[in-house]
């Protein structure tokens, strides 16, 4: 099987579903790979361009079919706090450390790492371990949605 192209989540009739492959957080940024689909079958992705994948996209397949990316759960830190404020002030130190946030309302997910859940409630925040599937933010030069703002002189 072979797949050139992506359709967002949303945007494909599931009913066209042949298969599905779970991919992780690592490996759902890619252009070209062999994945292995939850029905055994090898999926050659070979993308003009590398492209971030997101849980519930659809791989098109050379003959019509569409295969459904869905998420891997991983091991994360959900972090909530009093109010915020103190939300804001923990995205700021975990940003200042450059690692992938996922932003949720009123909470933030992270990489189950110890030392910065200590650090978090070392902030007043609050952390809850879950597995779940984990899609941070690409961040301001990832690509994605381009803004222009018109010349105002």
């Amino acid at each position: 099987m072979r797949s050139e192209m992506v359709l967002s989540a949303g945007s494909w009739d599931v009913a066209r579903e042949a298969d599905r492959v779970l991919i992780d957080c690592d490996h759902r940024h890619r252009r070209r790979i062999v994945l292995r689909t939850e029905g055994g079958q090898d999926l050659l992705l070979d993308l003009p361009e590398a492209a971030r994948l997101h849980d519930g996209d659809g791989l098109l397949l050379d003959d019509g079919r569409i295969v459904a990316v869905v998420a891997r759960p991983e091991p994360l830190a959900e972090i909530h706090a009093h109010d915020a404020d103190e939300l804001v002030r923990i995205a700021w130190h975990l940003g200042n450390r450059h690692l992938p946030v996922q932003l949720l309302a009123g909470r933030m997910r992270i990489r189950a790492d110890h030392v910065i859940e200590a650090m978090v409630e070392g902030l007043g925040g609050h952390v809850k371990h879950i597995a779940a599937p984990f899609d941070p933010e690409a961040g301001a030069y990832a690509g994605g949605q381009h803004h222009h703002h018109d010349d105002e002189s």
